[in-house]
């Protein structure tokens, strides 16, 4: 029974960890996360790709209008189609990686139907010299 209980900790403590990470924006959308953390990098390691996955929470379909990234040096696809009550879609960023060593915090504005305040996610990282 011990062992049991001993084993089922770890279980809990990763699941509310991941519950945690969620953000429910309007009681209609649930990201999987609001913040990527790419760490550190050097310049030759190219472009570097991340995924956001939003899930329509509502009872009602759910559209992503539209991803705006906060400069060039980042590219932005999403998931177009409507989503149903329960579907998930995702947005998809790519950082250049184009513009020297050093820190940087870029962001993606995201705009949801039926959601009057956009949705700010972070890419971060640290680009060091080779």
């Amino acid at each position: 029974m011990l062992k049991r209980r001993i084993l089922l900790l770890p279980a809990l403590l990763f699941l509310s960890a991941v519950l945690a990470a969620q953000t429910t924006v309007g009681g209609r959308a649930s990201f999987d996360r609001t913040v990527h953390d790419f760490g550190t990098f050097t310049e030759a390691d190219g472009p570097q790709d991340c995924r956001f996955t939003v899930e329509n929470v509502g009872k009602t379909p759910l559209t992503i209008l539209s991803a705006i990234s906060s400069c060039g040096c980042t590219g932005v696809r999403w998931t177009r189609e409507t989503l149903a009550p329960g579907e998930r879609g995702f947005i998809e960023a790519s950082y250049k990686n184009d513009e020297g060593p050093f820190p940087f915090d870029k962001t993606v504005t995201v705009y949801l139907s039926e959601i009057k305040k956009p949705v700010i996610l972070h890419l971060r990282g640290n680009v060091v010299k080779k």
